[in-house]
């Protein structure tokens, strides 16, 4: 090893070692047998690829790259940021700027998780799980949420470029999407079939335990003795309004649990006991995240509800940000959201009893939504398991 290899090693692996070591967080990967081992390892591979790669090798991309890395490991919530990307977080968005709808995680690229209700993504036909690869010309392989967010919002009515894959399409779509707050009520509702009322959460917030209330009171005087609760692309809100809101149909407690490294506890209920009777049966698929997770979670755990649609997405933890010695961080899951009765909900979704898929459809941004209305096969199969239909042999 030359002096220059050595060097080299020395100013990447010293800098590691000192990351690893900060905060309690990450102090704990040090505790664990083999954590040296791994360092060493990452010491040959440095060696070896600045003695053998073919052009100069910048020590400052092999940094970056490798605590990359090593967050991409964890979860798709956990990411490295830049020293740029800090002060992104630290400052949050700008009230005076506009979005088009999305809620994003990291999936290899940057992934929709949610297109909100009546939003431009939703309009031009973006749905959970299409891919960006790139966002105005940016592309997102090694992009934090963090960044990505920042992309997409701008002035009110400006344009943003996205570059979308969906399912196993060859080429990707271009979609130029024009940036705005248009969406849909947080709560709507209305009769879905003789006796059965459908509730439309499209968001936890400080208003949605209300008008979950206002909402079925008004479907009770219509004739609802049931409710359909759908969830599908419910990705906003904050996790304590999921809670209180599953409070409205159970008097279970605890109705979830939250796990740090060092210990797990029930989350206790409120003050207020159960409030709507009769049967409900709940939509979810992949767009079924956070807030609308642990609701829905809640309800199946206590056997309040049975899911009917897809799993959901598995995005039930909090991040904390691990600030670094240069600027730079790592945002980390630092405590999850497990059932009552100990199931993980964070990167494990909450199972469809009732599995049933909506039918695919393929991205056109000439025309964005089918001209011939396909009906709605998860919203029929909870009508039917409500009146008691035949259920499937086992769920996804």
């Amino acid at each position: 090893m030359t002096d220059r290899t050595r060097f080299i090693v020395l100013a990447l692996t010293l800098p590691i070692m000192a990351y690893t070591l900060v905060g309690s967080v990450l102090g704990r990967v040090v505790a664990q047998e083999g954590a040296y081992r791994h360092l060493r390892i990452f010491e040959e591979v440095v060696s070896l690829v600045t003695s053998n790669y073919v052009e100069q090798v910048d020590a400052d991309l092999i940094m970056q790259g490798a605590l990359w890395g090593l967050a991409e490991g964890l979860d798709p919530e956990s990411s490295y940021l830049t020293a740029d990307e800090v002060r992104l977080h630290d400052a949050g968005p700008d009230d005076a700027d506009a979005g088009v709808g999305l809620t994003v995680t990291r999936q290899y690229y940057v992934q929709v998780v949610a297109a909100r209700d009546g939003s431009p993504a939703a309009l031009a036909g973006l749905r959970p799980g299409d891919y960006l690869r790139q966002i105005d010309g940016n592309p997102t392989r090694m992009m934090s949420t963090v960044r990505a967010r920042q992309l997409l919002r701008g002035t009110p009515g400006s344009t943003v470029s996205l570059e979308v894959i969906r399912g196993n399409a060859a080429e990707p779509v271009t979609l130029d999407l024009e940036r705005g707050e248009d969406r849909s009520a947080n709560v709507t509702s209305r009769i879905a079939a003789p006796g059965v009322g459908y509730l439309r959460i499209a968001e936890f917030d400080a208003t949605t335990v209300g008008a979950i209330g206002a909402a079925n009171e008004a479907l009770a005087g219509q004739g609802a003795e049931s409710l359909v609760i759908d969830l599908r692309g419910t990705a906003t809100g904050s996790f304590e309004t999921g809670i209180a809101a599953a409070e409205l149909f159970t008097d279970a407690d605890p109705l979830v649990m939250r796990e740090s490294s060092s210990e797990r506890e029930p989350v206790a209920r409120g003050p207020r006991g159960p409030a709507i009777a009769g049967p409900v049966v709940l939509l979810t698929d992949f767009g079924t995240a956070g807030a609308a997770e642990l609701f829905a979670a809640a309800l199946s755990d206590a056997g309040r509800a049975d899911t009917v649609g897809v799993r959901t997405a598995g995005r039930a933890a909090e991040q904390t940000l691990v600030r670094l010695p240069d600027g730079g961080g790592l945002l980390l899951s630092s405590t999850r959201y497990l059932t009552a009765s100990g199931e993980p909900i964070h990167r494990q979704g909450v199972a469809a009893e009732v599995p049933v898929r909506a039918p695919a459809v393929e991205l056109d941004p000439a025309s964005p939504t089918l001209d011939d209305d396909p009906g709605d096969p998860v919203l029929e199969r909870a009508i039917e398991h409500l009146a008691g239909g035949p259920e499937p042999e086992s769920a996804p």
